[in-house]
């Protein structure tokens, strides 16, 4: 069985194919970066034109790369949600044309659902079993997940304002650093004074799985703001305090990742935890949660590097196991631009 998948939700163009047996045959992917950086930020306009210019070319290199034929392809998932609503029709809209014209059935993936499996494209002979908690953390989501078996989940707690990545952006353009600012902020952090400012965790000193990070990006502005008028400052804000500032933030977010996600393993008895989503990457996040697996004996679960940031070979993936299951749809084209979890079985 082939599953070719389309990813469009946001700012990357992933196209993949799955093959059963062998596991992802092609990976391609562009992302919108540097479109989208002198604008701080995701412009969804320039996103769905780029989908459009992308989509059908990297299909075609893909097939081609894979070695197969367009008649090899047994079926197409995409992204129906949730995400950006013309990107997301770009993506359905090629999805559906191509099942029609291929006589072959196209399959809807929620884009989380897709991040979260992707951990089991990592190691084949060490993938998560169920049940385990799952936390799903980008630019968009801060989710934790209890997955009792395959495609059925639970809400835990999720943040209640900005998701930990969207927060990471927006305290990098304060700081004038470039978009994404995950890694912007990850790069001036390593060498920040980690003994200068210390940053409140939000939410953790109550009962409780939800995050919000909007009070914390609130608490790093007034940090700033705070060394411009010092009078030794000049009213400038230097490389160093800048990194010494991105140093305080990141381990704010870290550490209420962590506390969050060893509150739900022992609220939920549970002893596996699998991390995706594009923060997943964040290497102090994973030496943080290293630790917390070191001391309590929890086993933890990461996609590939390649595979943190959205892309195709998810959607193929996911759209491979619920092929297996028999689930197909109609050619009508109805995206989900929101769309909880709990409403997948």
């Amino acid at each position: 069985m082939n599953v070719l998948g389309i990813e469009t939700s946001c700012d990357e163009t992933g196209i993949a194919i799955y093959r059963e047996g062998e596991g992802i045959v092609s990976n391609l992917l562009f992302s919108q970066v540097d479109l989208h950086r002198e604008y701080g930020g995701v412009v969804p306009e320039l996103a769905s034109r780029d989908h459009i210019r992308r989509t059908l070319p990297m299909i075609q290199q893909a097939i081609k790369e894979s070695g197969l034929e367009k008649q090899d392809i047994n079926a197409i998932a995409y992204t129906r949600g949730p995400g950006l609503v013309g990107a997301l029709l770009v993506g359905a809209s090629v999805a559906k044309s191509l099942a029609y014209a291929w006589k072959i059935p196209s399959i809807g993936i929620h884009h989380m659902e897709g991040h979260l499996v992707a951990a089991q494209l990592a190691d084949p002979d060490n993938i998560p079993t169920y049940p385990f908690v799952a936390l799903l953390v980008s630019g968009g989501h801060t989710q934790l997940m209890a997955c009792m078996e395959p495609q059925k989940y639970e809400l835990l707690g999720e943040s209640q304002d900005d998701a930990a990545g969207e927060a990471f952006d927006k305290v990098a353009k304060m700081m004038g650093l470039p978009y994404p600012g995950g890694p912007a902020i990850a790069g001036i952090a390593a060498q920040g004074d980690p003994g200068r400012f210390k940053f409140p965790r939000p939410m953790t000193n109550r009962p409780g799985l939800d995050f919000s990070f909007s009070g914390l990006k609130t608490f790093t502005m007034n940090t700033l703001q705070t060394i411009e008028s010092d009078p030794g400052s000049a009213g400038m804000v230097s490389d160093q305090d800048k990194s010494d500032v991105a140093h305080a933030f990141q381990e704010a977010v870290v550490d209420t990742i962590r506390i969050k996600c060893q509150r739900a393993l022992e609220q939920t008895g549970l002893k596996h935890l699998v991390i995706a989503g594009g923060v997943s990457a964040n290497r102090r996040l994973r030496e943080r949660l290293g630790e917390i697996s070191a001391k309590h004996g929890y086993r933890i679960f990461y996609p590939p590097l390649s595979l943190c940031t959205d892309n195709g070979a998810m959607i193929a993936y996911a759209g491979y196991l619920r092929h297996k299951t028999g689930q197909t749809e109609g050619l009508s084209i109805d995206v989900r631009p929101r769309w909880p979890m709990t409403e997948l079985g």
